[in-house]
């Protein structure tokens, strides 16, 4: 499915028109537990790639933007850059005048009611770095079950990281 609809949010597939929105994510603080900020070629690269995730693995992660003018706001959905590697649930909210709002909750509980059975993921693993309280908060609300043997992503492989189950 390429959409999915909540109260306030469309969850769509990532297009170009995204790019603005995107590249001011990446290149601000907010992309840090991400391994950035980074510069506008490598924000193009990582959507070219959340855009063709889709069609190499026939999944990916959602764009969801505002029901009221259809602004994109972030991200949610499952990552998996090694086909031996478990997929990997991820989210964000592109610009911090969004946060507080309850948006990536909101988002993030759609994904999960629509994302084991489309896809057929047995679990999910989120990754948050442990200085990002806010993410580990959402984890926790998503009903996330802290992991023992939490381990660095290979991108970040100093960072320290809860790993959540779901």
């Amino acid at each position: 499915m390429d959409r999915l609809e909540t109260a306030r949010l469309i969850l769509r597939r990532p297009k170009a028109s995204d790019l603005g929105g995107y590249v001011h994510y990446c290149q601000s603080d907010r992309s840090a537990f991400v391994g950035g900020p980074f510069d506008r070629v490598r924000a193009f690269e990582k959507l070219a790639s959340m855009i063709g995730h889709w069609d190499l693995r026939g999944f990916g992660r959602y764009v969801f933007a505002l029901k009221a003018n259809d602004r994109p706001i972030g991200h949610v959905g499952a990552l998996q850059l090694d086909d031996a590697a478990s997929p990997e649930l991820s989210w964000t909210i592109w610009d911090s005048g969004d946060e507080k709002h309850g948006y990536a909750f909101e988002a993030g509980q759609a994904y999960l009611a629509h994302a084991p059975r489309a896809y057929g993921f047995p679990s999910l693993l989120a990754r948050v770095d442990r200085e990002n309280l806010p993410s580990r908060k959402l984890a926790e609300r998503l009903g996330g079950i802290l992991a023992p043997n939490a381990r660095a992503p290979e991108w970040a492989p100093n960072s320290v990281t809860y790993d959540f189950l779901f």
